[in-house]
């Protein structure tokens, strides 16, 4: 919709306010609130906000940045009823100069996106993002919602949050194909439908700020902490993805010759995936707990292979039936949803262009079971291992020419600072488990 539709729109829909949202380089939701009167200055020429305040932007000389809505995004909050009706937008941030904001990080994503553009591609996205829900017990512990495992009937309790969270999405006009009770106690999943980069982006963004609010308003907490219970399976964020030919108009991945059914730009595209995935590591997987999850022994992967069958691979090529050519996709199973979703899928494209770029071949594939493999012959088949810990992440991070071609140079060395900080607060940290080991054998 143009500036007329939208404002049409909003007087349609009785709105009386605005939220203006946007991420912070972690990926945490900020929002600005205006009256709806201020909507067509915000679309003409932008909100003004001190990016100095907000984690990982601008300097304080630097600080006078714009918000302006991405009309696309246009939804309305259903829990933001009471003393007038709430809109949402997500927006692109600006600089006094009028152009784009180079820590932006929806920025990031948008410039990856071109670059694959100019070499004739479309990026599709199919992310499984999982989450939990909790109760607090009488003495305030966090108590799973339920007692399911994967696809049982969620508790009354389960579907009703589920199905509330739902219908929100549809106000935020995102199509969901399907939710289901995950593998943990009270562990869920929802995925939406394949699209491009930027919305998808967009809607992992809405999903876990949904999810959040609508727990909250029945009295639950919701995390995407990637391993919120020791012992118990992780939230990950599957992420299917391919590359539409411009061109050709099909499908870049699918070759009906090759025995995966797969072109030689996937095959490129997987390598580059290979090469690059231990850097960016810290980017998908962006925090210390991350790696309580990338662990052998659960559906984690930890070991850098691809294979079609095999789910304790990295890289996976889900199966598709004849006549659906233009599902031809890898999935890469590290990611979790703790990610900034703009960065984490600037990354991947970025590799995957750099792998097709440099004609690079990935290994055969690993179609057993890896984690049953002995240590000889994973050293035989030269089978690499993700960074076993975010210090080790950021070292990959620090390595890889990619990460602050993918960033530009401004997030880079914010988000190497922001990380490097993290690591250091929680190394000094004395854990409860530390205390049972060692407080009075010593």
């Amino acid at each position: 919709m143009n500036r007329e539709e939208i404002l049409k729109q909003v007087e349609e829909d009785e709105i009386d306010f605005i939220s203006l949202q946007f991420t912070d380089l972690l990926g945490v939701v900020k929002e600005v609130i205006i009256p709806v009167s201020q909507l067509e200055e915000a679309i003409e020429y932008g909100i003004w906000f001190d990016g100095s305040s907000v984690e990982g932007f601008a300097r304080i000389q630097e600080s006078d940045l714009f918000l302006k809505p991405d009309l696309s995004t246009y939804g309305i909050v259903p829990w933001l009823r009471e003393n007038g009706r709430t809109a949402r937008f997500i927006c692109d941030i600006y600089g006094r100069d009028g152009q784009p904001f180079e820590g932006d990080p929806r920025h990031v994503l948008r410039r990856a996106m071109q670059e694959a553009e100019e070499m004739g591609y479309m990026f599709n996205v199919g992310p499984e993002p999982e989450f939990y829900i909790f109760r607090r017990s009488p003495e305030g512990n966090p108590l799973p919602l339920d007692v399911g495992s994967y696809f049982d009937f969620a508790s009354h309790e389960g579907y009703r949050v589920l199905r509330e969270i739902l219908d929100a999405l549809k106000n935020f006009n995102i199509p969901v194909e399907a939710s289901h009770h995950e593998v943990g106690k009270g562990q869920f999943e929802i995925d939406f439908k394949y699209s491009n980069g930027l919305e998808t982006a967009d809607r992992i963004l809405t999903l876990k700020y949904t999810v959040k609010k609508i727990a909250q308003r029945h009295g639950l907490e919701a995390t995407f902490m990637p391993k919120p219970i020791f012992g118990a399976p992780g939230n990950g964020m599957h992420t299917h993805q391919s590359l539409f030919d411009i061109k050709r108009k099909r499908n870049a991945f699918y070759d009906d010759r090759d025995p995966y059914n797969l072109s030689r730009v996937a095959y490129h595209y997987i390598a580059g995936i290979m090469s690059h995935v231990k850097a960016m590591c810290a980017v998908i997987c962006p925090t210390v707990n991350s790696y309580k999850r990338l662990i052998s022994g659960f559906e984690a992967p930890v070991y850098i292979t691809w294979a079609r069958i095999n789910r304790s691979a990295l890289i996976r090529v889900p199966q598709w039936f004849r006549g659906r050519e233009q599902s031809a996709r890898i999935e890469l199973r590290c990611p979790d949803p703790t990610s900034n979703p703009y960065l984490a899928l600037a990354f991947m494209l970025a590799a995957g262009l750099d792998g097709i770029r440099n004609r690079l071949e990935p290994p055969e594939p690993v179609e057993e079971n890896v984690y049953q493999l002995d240590e000889e012959r994973i050293l035989k088949e030269k089978i690499d291992v993700l960074p076993g810990s975010l210090a080790e992440a950021i070292e990959e991070f620090k390595k890889d020419p990619l990460s602050e071609k993918v960033l530009g140079e401004h997030l880079y060395r914010r988000y190497l600072d922001i990380k490097t900080k993290e690591w250091n607060a929680f190394k000094t940290q004395v854990t409860r488990w530390e205390l049972d080991q060692y407080f009075e054998m010593y």
